[in-house]
């Protein structure tokens, strides 16, 4: 029989939920995990080091070129890095899934109803954990880097502790060795061109960014190749085989942690084991150039081209944009408005986007522009007189437009990739969107690009008309999913509408319910009827929708992204939408004889 809280001593209650704690047997498994995991860890690395410093002694003694030429081979072939990968991984992350699961059984069993305490409880444990995931990413590198990339630019899926901490994930991931990089270049252009890096670079040194494969030079080429400044992305050494091995590790993670997330993962498994490959990722560019170079955005948008005869499968040179982050840009925009203080506006700009997410409203109500301008100001607006203050409202609202006015184009230029061309870019994360000194948006990074076939193109247009309809018809909804290749054990078609919106359009209806990120508004859609099949090509383009999303929380926008693309949409089904047919599982359209 329960213990009635009312008149059982606290001792006693203490012992009622110690004694539940003991039955809990895949925490105390974790647990025992965890501390095998950790000596064997600790015992593994003692190991390697000591016979890493046996193999340093002798070979720097000999020939310090060739120590490092041996070492990256090694590392390259050792059947045991998959292995150490794991340990070091579930050293660190073990004891974090630990303590989640823990406090959420703790607060269910002693029944803390007091929202400020449960709050403040996770807040402390996002803060307490967050940077220790951060040292996991940068310690492992490889597929890690890229869920953290993901991670940070979903302001509105993901604790703030957690996107704070991971941004500098964007770009800002320690880079290789210059030396290092150099000589994957050489042996690339040796390979393919039979040409030395001399030959081809003039010079070749600042590093523009380190990312999950590769990372990116600024380089200028020989007069012979044009002089051009361009940007050079290679690859590092053996990063196909480490990510193979990474996805085995992340999927135990979301059995034991995410779960829901696992057909997500597969997709995204399938996507990036292509991006392996240089020479696909410059076709890939070639054709989005072409396509956007016909577009009514050509004017707006600009995309690198490609310098093709010196890529080769670890090796690709394009075009250097010069220009800024699109959120980075706004941030010197409110510092310029704030008198310089980087500070204050990377400040501001946080609380705002915190406000934003953390409301259980759809965003859509509106505060006074003066009270806004206000609270952005801050004590500075005490000695600022009338004149200044108009002057810095003028400035706020000049940026808010522009933010606003560049994110519109994103979105549009995207909805035209997807509903015309049929080809989009798949990771549209903050460090891939720039904006250029002459005021266009320039839009890097192709290796995750995405083609969708005419039924793809029609059987998601046909879904986003519907939920940009501004009166919502649950039944047309739940027809265009069904069509595209959703399908639910129970075919509820209310439900089904609403895994549409949260896929295609917002994350609102989550938030009036009280569910504060979408992984719970998911997990809530799951247990009503859980949805059993989802079509491959829609995964990544809800992807796209939410990326675009937390991009939209980091400039501080609730985003629809339905009502950016339902006129792309309608553009689509009007051209070509005669012949929309039943999509087959979401992997092979039936054809049209």
């Amino acid at each position: 029989m329960p213990i009635a809280h009312a008149t059982t001593p606290r001792s006693c209650r203490r012992h009622h939920y110690l004694h539940r704690y003991l039955q809990l047997p895949v925490i105390w498994l974790l647990c025992v995990v965890w501390i095998i995991i950790s000596a064997a860890a600790t015992a593994t690395s003692a190991d390697n080091f000591l016979s890493k410093q046996c193999l340093r002694s002798t070979l720097t003694q000999a020939n310090p070129t060739l120590y490092t030429t041996i070492g990256e081979r090694e590392q390259a072939t050792n059947p045991l890095e998959p292995t150490i990968r794991a340990l070091k991984f579930w050293r660190r992350v073990a004891p974090i899934v630990v303590h989640y699961k823990f406090t959420e059984y703790w607060l269910k069993v002693a029944h803390i109803d007091d929202k400020k305490k449960r709050y403040d409880t996770w807040e402390k444990m996002h803060a307490t954990h967050a940077p220790t995931g951060l040292k996991c990413i940068l310690e492992l590198r490889g597929l890690f880097v890229k869920i953290g990339q993901v991670m940070s630019s979903r302001a509105d899926f993901i604790p703030r502790q957690y996107v704070d901490v991971f941004s500098e994930l964007q770009d800002s991931v320690p880079p290789w060795e210059t030396d290092r990089v150099k000589r994957i270049v050489q042996q690339s252009l040796m390979d393919s061109q039979g040409l030395t890096i001399e030959d081809v670079f003039e010079s070749f040194d600042e590093v523009l960014g380190s990312a999950s494969i590769g990372q990116v030079h600024k380089a200028k080429l020989t007069p012979e190749f044009g002089g051009e400044t361009v940007a050079v992305k290679v690859m590092h050494p053996n990063a196909e085989t480490r990510f193979r091995n990474d996805f085995k590790i992340f999927r135990t993670l979301c059995k034991v942690a995410l779960p829901g997330w696992d057909p997500i993962l597969r997709e995204l498994e399938m996507q990036m084991m292509t991006e392996f490959d240089y020479t696909n990722e410059g076709q890939n560019l070639l054709r989005v150039r072409k396509n956007m170079s016909k577009s009514p955005y050509a004017n707006k948008v600009k995309v690198p081209h490609l310098m093709l005869d010196l890529c080769s499968k670890n090796l690709l040179v394009m075009e250097y944009l010069e220009g800024k982050k699109l959120a980075t840009s706004i941030e010197e925009k409110l510092s310029s408005i704030l008198g310089g203080d980087k500070l204050m506006a990377r400040k501001v700009l946080k609380a705002k986007q915190q406000a934003l997410f953390e409301s259980k409203h759809s965003g859509n109500q509106k505060k006074g522009f003066l009270k806004d301008l206000n609270d952005i100001l801050g004590e500075s607006n005490i000695s600022m007189s009338v004149l200044e203050k108009a002057a810095k409202a003028r400035m706020l609202m000049t940026m808010t437009r522009d933010a606003r006015n560049k994110l519109s184009l994103l979105l549009d230029a995207t909805g035209h990739q997807i509903f015309n061309d049929g080809l989009y870019n798949g990771d549209p994360h903050p460090g891939n969107i720039l904006v250029l000194e002459c005021g266009r948006l320039g839009l890097i990074d192709y290796g995750q690009t995405r083609s969708l076939t005419k039924h793809d193109r029609l059987a998601l247009a046909a879904v986003v008309c519907a939920l940009g309809r501004k009166t919502i018809d649950i039944h047309e909804i739940t027809t265009a999913m069904n069509k595209f290749g959703f399908h639910s054990r129970d075919n509820n078609e209310e439900n089904i509408a609403k895994f549409a919106a949260l896929y295609f359009d917002s994350d609102a209806a989550g938030k009036r319910l009280g569910y504060a990120t979408p992984q719970k508004y998911l997990q809530h859609l799951n247990s009503i009827d859980p949805m059993v099949e989802v079509p491959d090509p829609a995964v990544f383009v809800a992807r796209t929708s939410f990326l675009f999303r937390g991009l939209g929380a980091l400039l501080q926008q609730q985003l629809h992204t339905s009502q950016h693309w339902k006129k792309h949409a309608k553009i689509a089904i009007d051209a070509k939408g005669e012949d929309l047919q039943l999509y087959n599982l979401g992997i092979t359209p039936i054809a049209k004889e």
